[in-house]
């Protein structure tokens, strides 16, 4: 078993939704992130409106799940990401589990 993490640009989540389930993979858990690139620190101090938002709207999914599906799941984003004109692709990334309960 491994840690799949995927995040993403909200506009993308449809697609992400479908690209998990072509995979079999049908259990994840998910939460809403702001997305920075890498932005200057005179960049992010030099907002005229303090409060105002300076990230992306993100999301990031996560699932406990065998190496098969992931496999499965990598091939479809690597298709995907090819096909989008984006600066904000798709991001997964695996991480092996020691133990769980």
């Amino acid at each position: 078993m491994k840690l799949l993490i995927v995040t993403f640009v909200k506009e993308f989540q449809k697609d992400v939704l479908q690209l998990l389930k072509k995979a079999n993979i049908h259990n994840y858990s998910g939460s809403d992130i702001e997305g920075f690139k890498n932005a200057s620190p005179f960049m992010m101090n030099s907002s005229w409106f303090p409060s105002e938002k300076g990230g992306e709207d993100s999301i990031m999914f996560f699932s406990f799940t065998e190496e098969r599906e992931i496999d499965d799941f990598f091939k479809l984003v690597v298709e995907y990401n090819k096909k989008v004109n984006t600066n904000n692709p798709i991001h997964a990334i695996v991480v092996p589990i020691e133990r769980s309960i």
